[in-house]
């Protein structure tokens, strides 16, 4: 049974903000962002590739590929491509950024552009 992504968005939505035993709530937030965006491009991903014509190549580049071809297809799709981009700049600010300023309000902007491109799926 394939992988359910949108689990990812559950985990992030339930360790943002949380501090624990070795932890801070710093942690916690920059692995929700992350897991976020994760969330948002893998289940999109699987989407477009079944339903908009998408053809992932399994490698790095997809991040970009999806996002170009979402803005080819205008609209709504166009908007989620931009949700999707930022949720990938602030991912990796996350991921290799010594300081991230203002990192609770990024996290609640991630968890809610994340949340946008999820419903918009199936």
């Amino acid at each position: 049974m394939p992988f359910r992504w949108t689990e990812f968005f559950a985990l992030a939505q339930q360790i943002a903000g949380t501090s624990g035993a070795g932890y801070t709530d710093e942690a916690s937030n920059r692995a929700a962002v992350s897991r976020a965006y994760y969330a948002a491009f893998c289940s999109l991903r699987n989407y477009a590739a079944l339903q908009l014509g998408f053809q992932p190549q399994g490698t790095p580049r997809d991040h970009n590929a999806l996002r170009l071809h979402l803005q080819a297809l205008g609209g709504e799709w166009a908007t989620l491509a931009r949700y999707l981009q930022e949720l990938r700049l602030w991912r990796n600010q996350c991921d290799y950024d010594d300081e991230v300023p203002n990192l609770n309000e990024l996290t609640r902007l991630a968890l809610h552009r994340a949340e946008a491109i999820l419903q918009r799926l199936p």
